[in-house]
């Protein structure tokens, strides 16, 4: 049976802290799940246009890939500036274990 899988990106830092600790609290780029009440997670045809509203000014971070079985996550409408989408959101931390893959990807072209 084949994975559903969703991503996320992370900070390095934010990571390695996820690692020491067991599980990943951070909602996004400066806010933790606590703050906003979930993590933001993305499809595989949604990463680019996050890395470019969120991450533009980030030389490298984390994508990490996420199997979705037994966690919490509902796709939710983001307005964007072309229209409403919808992301798949996490309601709850982040499994160290759920995460299948935490692949660097370089973010600016400098």
């Amino acid at each position: 049976m084949e994975r559903t899988v969703v991503h996320h990106i992370a900070l390095v830092e934010d990571w390695q802290i996820a690692l020491d600790d067991g599980v990943y609290a951070m909602s996004t780029r400066g806010a933790t799940l606590d703050e906003v009440g979930f993590i933001h997670c993305a499809r595989p045809d949604q990463i680019i246009g996050v890395l470019n509203r969120y991450y533009h000014d980030v030389d490298e971070v984390l994508l990490l890939d996420i199997d979705v079985d037994g966690l919490d996550i509902r796709d939710e409408p983001v307005e964007l500036d072309t229209g409403i989408d919808y992301f798949p959101h996490l309601f709850g931390h982040l499994p160290i274990s759920a995460v299948i893959a935490a692949r660097k990807i370089r973010t600016s072209t400098s």
